[in-house]
């Protein structure tokens, strides 16, 4: 519960830094189209992450350590049916803010995709034990990134944004309960 609880607050604070921003430094915040097609995308982008996540999960024990560290403070306590808020929020608040808001205001450029990255990877890292998760969260806000400018529609990273934890975050979990402890 108190997992849920941080998220919430996380994804309060992240909405009132983006609206903060807007009121400050008006910028067009990037819009929310609903497209089946740009959903679809966004949904094959989100399972192209989770793949990519897997794959590198086995490749590298540092960015393995790292994840499970992170995955196991994360997702530990939560029950299944939490999975679908751990999509939920982040996939809607973090997007808001990093695509929504920041890649507007920066530029619809290398410069403004390169930042909104490099802060969302940042904003995962929790120790400087965890730098190489850090480091992938940041190269899955250029792809976030890459998609949204591509598209022109927020609706493509929020909905691989939560596809991508919510497929990571169940595979994570059925593999520790299968995992003898």
């Amino acid at each position: 519960m108190q997992v849920l609880v941080s998220m919430g607050v996380t994804a309060v604070i992240l909405l009132l830094i983006a609206k903060a921003w807007l009121h400050f430094e008006p910028t067009k915040l990037m819009a929310i189209q609903l497209s089946p097609t740009d959903g679809l995308l966004g949904l094959g982008l989100g399972l192209a992450i989770s793949l990519a996540s897997a794959i590198v999960y086995q490749l590298w024990p540092d960015y393995r350590q790292s994840a499970d560290i992170y995955l196991t403070m994360v997702l530990q306590p939560l029950y299944w049916p939490d999975l679908i808020w751990l999509g939920v929020l982040p996939g809607l608040s973090e997007e808001l803010l990093f695509r929504g808001v920041m890649l507007p205001a920066i530029g619809l450029n290398w410069l403004g995709i390169a930042v909104s990255a490099a802060s969302f990877g940042v904003m995962h890292l929790s120790g400087l034990q965890q730098w190489t998760y850090m480091l992938w969260a940041t190269a899955i806000g250029l792809v976030l990134a890459i998609g949204a400018v591509l598209t022109g529609n927020l609706l493509v990273p929020i909905v691989a944004h939560g596809v991508t934890n919510l497929v990571s975050s169940a595979v994570w979990k059925f593999r520790q309960q299968r995992t003898p402890a």
